[in-house]
């Protein structure tokens, strides 16, 4: 059965991003790591499809499309291209049509869906956001691995991902330049 892997960016006072949704402080501690962003490749290249929260899809998609079509010399062209080609499903029940290459719009029961994509054949499923969409995969149990890039910074108030008290096991942790990976696995 595949499994639901969580990945996200974190702030030292456990937010995911700023109060309005900003995600700025993720370039506050200095240039990108990238033996950070390899690890973020591996974890990509164990998946065949992306989830999404519909808050976040459009600008998701428009971002990596256009470091594609237009920044072919940028060094995330290696993660743009897999962000790009995967398979990508948003998860709404208000819009029918998003745009995106390789995207899908699913409406239906989100613990129905994500059951039926864990059963098929096939690898990994990452979901890397939004923040809400992200706290209805974790209330419902829903998340199998949790990819917690932790960030050397303190924003004060924001969007956090848990919401009610959640016991996890740390299974790995890896120290880069200027973040640490915290891989937690459900208790």
């Amino acid at each position: 059965m595949r499994k639901l892997k969580l990945q996200v960016q974190m702030t030292l006072d456990g937010f995911v991003a700023g109060p309005n949704g900003e995600l700025d402080w993720m370039w506050a501690s200095g240039a990108p790591d990238e033996a950070a962003r390899d690890k973020v490749i591996e974890l990509a290249d164990s998946c065949d499809i992306i989830i999404l929260g519909s808050g976040m899809t459009q600008e998701f998609c428009n971002y990596w499309e256009s470091v594609v079509d237009t920044k072919p010399d940028s060094p995330e062209i290696p993660l743009a291209q897999r962000m790009v080609n995967l398979r990508k499903i948003a998860f709404s029940r208000t819009q029918a049509d998003i745009k995106g290459r390789n995207l899908e719009v699913e409406s239906g029961d989100l613990a129905t869906a994500i059951q039926k994509l864990k059963n098929e054949d096939g690898k990994d499923i990452m979901v890397y956001g939004g923040a809400r969409f992200a706290t209805s995969l974790i209330s419902l149990n829903l998340v199998d691995e949790y990819y917690i890039f932790l960030n050397p910074v303190a924003i004060g108030s924001g969007l956090s991902i848990f919401k009610e008290k959640k016991i996890l096991n740390l299974d790995d942790s890896i120290t880069y330049k200027n973040k640490i990976l915290l891989k937690y696995l459900p208790a």
